[in-house]
């Protein structure tokens, strides 16, 4: 009780009321926009949080995360384009029900499945968080670094299809991890003599050239016009509690998204594609998927909100991100040396009751913003891509330039923003470079601290019992990662062999 006290008394403060609802209401229109989305939009805005305090400048960033979760599925059911790639399945749903005049029935089935994935999710949050923080206070330094690397081993592996060029772009962004001077040795790495290098990789430049620029430039060289609208018909609230006759793909739906969440790696789209394929296999209308399905659409928002505030509990409990909108916002918390971890919830209680409180109070400002105002919301969804490319492009030099004022910052900025281009218009994935940046130091520290500890003698990550199981849990998930990986190119191999 004097937890939850100790919430509210933090959401009384204007300035994080002001954020919460500001960053709701940003991520919602962003949401909405097609190319735009939360990755870009927070990666702007990173550069303003450094300067408020931390619980505001991190309620700023989750509305704008939780806010565009909600915002994607708006052209998704108007244009059949989704406003973000994990909204793919929103528009294979939600368009045919559109098209049969049903657009408001959809839209309020997608708004009420997110509303109720992301408050389960941030319940799960409430009271997973804490008792694995505790948990995690009987870490040593072995125990954290192997926790790292087999999140490390979970951002490849999570990449289905992709292992390869995943882990090629992670050991890029451990690379990247490795500039600067290196503080045991008081030598430099990687600098050429670049002063603006000493202190390490920025990672704001780095951040807002990979998700921001990139964008910017793949929208700016998008040739295709404006998508038609189709104009919302029927009844709004039809479908607000039509969800609660799906009850167990809604909350099945929502807890795998929980699940995804807490493992680093597996985002919000591969929890999705799970969850759907498994809710269609045991579906009772399994016939109607891909034809105007609301338990489709119900499985994609559940899933899809529910993987956001789940993604913060291994940040919060372990300092570990999942993915790359919690590995920006840990760049918050260390800027304001608000460490993430078990400590954290003895030294700054009235933080985490405040980020609880706000979680759970975003999700209903942005259900009661939606409600109002979704019909203008709908008008953005059909703005020219190559305006918003060239929006975001200036917003993001104006950005990265003010962080330091450095001439230096821009330039690095704009050389990762066409390595991101080159990366997304090739079909690799951007993420594990900037996890690999953020976890590298970690993993590093840990790594070192635990070596010093046993005089480089390599057994003390399996001379205890916690750090052993995380050592075979990392054997064994290479090896199922392997393996996967040869019983899918062997077919692949054995047609080549038999065209030939």
């Amino acid at each position: 009780m004097d937890f939850l006290l100790l919430g509210l008394e933090q959401l009384a403060r204007w300035d994080v009321a002001l954020s919460m609802v500001a960053g709701a209401v940003i991520g919602v229109i962003v949401g909405a926009i097609p190319g735009a989305g939360a990755a870009v939009t927070i990666a702007i805005l990173l550069p303003t949080t450094f300067a408020m305090d931390p619980l505001v400048g991190i309620t700023l960033l989750l509305g704008v995360y939780c806010g565009s979760a909600y915002g994607c599925a708006i052209p998704a059911v108007l244009i059949n384009t989704p406003g973000s790639p994990v909204a793919v399945l929103t528009a294979v749903e939600a368009y045919p029900m559109t098209m049969r005049g049903e657009g408001r029935r959809a839209m309020s089935i997608a708004y009420s499945s997110s509303f109720v994935g992301g408050i389960v999710a941030v319940a799960a949050m409430i009271f997973l968080t804490r008792p694995l923080a505790e948990f995690a206070s009987r870490f040593g330094s072995a125990e954290f670094a192997m926790v790292a690397l087999f999140a490390l081993v979970l951002v490849v592996v999570g990449h289905v299809g992709q292992r390869v060029e995943a882990a090629a772009a992670l050991s890029f962004g451990l690379f990247l991890a490795t500039v600067g001077v290196d503080r045991a040795f008081n030598t430099q790495r990687f600098t050429f003599d670049h002063t603006f290098l000493m202190s390490g990789m920025p990672l704001v430049p780095v951040v807002i050239g990979l998700f921001a620029m990139s964008q910017a430039i793949v929208q700016m060289t998008d040739r295709s016009g404006p998508s038609p609208q189709h104009k919302l018909t029927g009844r709004f609230f039809d479908g607000f509690f039509e969800i609660f006759r799906y009850p167990v793909t809604l909350f099945g739906s929502s807890a795998f998204g929980v699940m995804c969440g807490i493992l680093p790696g597996v985002g919000e789209f591969l929890a999705q594609q799970v969850s759907y394929t498994v809710a269609k296999r045991f579906a009772r209308t399994r016939d109607q998927f891909g034809k105007g399905s609301p338990e489709g659409i119900i499985v994609s928002e559940a899933t899809n909100n529910a993987v956001p505030p789940a993604a913060f509990i291994p940040m919060l409990a372990l300092g570990i991100p999942g993915e790359e909108l919690t590995a920006m916002m840990l760049a918050v918390f260390l800027v304001h040396n608000v460490i993430p971890g078990p400590q954290l919830f003895i030294d700054r209680p009235e933080f985490v009751a405040g980020l609880y409180t706000t979680l759970l109070l975003m999700n209903v400002v942005i259900i009661v913003f939606l409600m109002v105002a979704t019909r203008w919301i709908a008008l953005v969804a059909t703005v020219e891509k190559r305006f918003v490319g060239a929006m975001i492009l200036t917003l993001a030099l104006v950005g990265t330039y003010a962080t330091n004022y450095r001439l230096s910052d821009p330039l690095l900025a704009l050389c990762f923003g066409f390595l991101g281009y080159v990366l997304r218009r090739h079909k690799w994935p951007v993420t594990p470079v900037l996890l690999g940046l953020v976890m590298g130091p970690i993993v590093e520290g840990r790594f070192r601290q635990a070596l010093g500890t046993a005089n480089g003698d390599f057994s003390v990550f399996v001379a205890r019992p916690i750090s052993a199981a995380m050592v075979i849990a990392i054997v064994v998930l290479i090896g199922l990662a392997i393996r996967g990986e040869w019983k899918r190119r062997k077919p692949l191999e054995e047609w080549q062999i038999n065209a030939d």
